[in-house]
């Protein structure tokens, strides 16, 4: 199979070459990797460039993996976030094998935090058991990790350039919505930064994905605005506890 990776990126210099790293590493070989980027200021491109990928204009995660994967080549599109990283260098080939072998066109895998404490594991813990309790009933598809079946994306032209925040989730349920068959993989978990539980606050964050849960349901995904800040490509400066 032919596999394209899109990375969205904003001022990653830090992260993303972390990420590429363990591309780099992965027993499957047969992919390219395509950095969508939103206008860094930092080397975030020059970075890119240097592990072999791709780098074309980005934006918001949305409209930045569109047009990833306008320009990728595979049959199969994985999405993901510049701060994530591979568990073991088996990663991609374990993921699209099982994808294959349960026949989902579109997939997500659960999360485990790197650099992160005990209550960070515990809040990511507590997201795995939610999404896969409602997996069949209310799919939820983080950005930081999903693969698709290209037919799949352009079946519903991809993310809706519109929804400004949880548009992965839209995404999800969309193409679900058209007739393709959305499961989350049990073989491996993905590798994602705490960053944003630390720089936003725990209780802060994790009240902010309430009410967003609440208000999708009651009145749809949101559209040109959100009613709280939210910040792409903004961690520099200290955390916040």
């Amino acid at each position: 199979m032919s596999v394209s990776i899109v990375i969205p990126a904003k001022n990653e210099e830090k992260y993303l070459p972390k990420l590429l790293a363990t591309l780099r590493r992965q027993c499957l070989r047969d992919f390219e990797i395509i950095v969508a980027d939103a206008g860094s200021t930092d080397a975030t491109r020059q970075i890119a460039e240097s592990y072999g990928a791709r780098v074309v204009e980005g934006g918001l995660p949305g409209p930045g993996r569109n047009r990833g994967a306008a320009a990728a080549t595979g049959d199969h599109l994985i999405f993901f976030d510049a701060d994530v990283l591979m568990p073991h260098d088996h990663y991609l080939a374990e993921c699209l094998e099982e994808m294959d072998e349960r026949g989902l066109d579109i997939t997500t895998c659960p999360l485990r935090a790197h650099e992160a404490d005990v209550l960070d594991h515990v809040m990511h813990g507590a997201y795995n058991v939610y999404s896969r309790a409602t997996e069949n009933v209310l799919p939820h598809g983080g950005g930081f990790c999903l693969f698709v079946r290209r037919t799949a994306h352009e079946a519903v032209r991809g993310f809706d350039e519109e929804v400004v925040f949880a548009e992965d989730h839209d995404y999800v349920r969309r193409i679900k919505k058209a007739g393709f068959r959305f499961g989350i993989l049990r073989k491996n978990k993905i590798l994602v930064s705490a960053r944003r539980l630390h720089k936003e606050g725990r209780l802060n964050l994790a009240a902010k994905y309430a009410f967003s849960e609440i208000r999708i349901l009651a009145r749809g995904p949101f559209k040109r605005e959100v009613p709280f800040r939210y910040e792409f490509g903004n961690f520099d400066g200290e955390d916040k506890e």
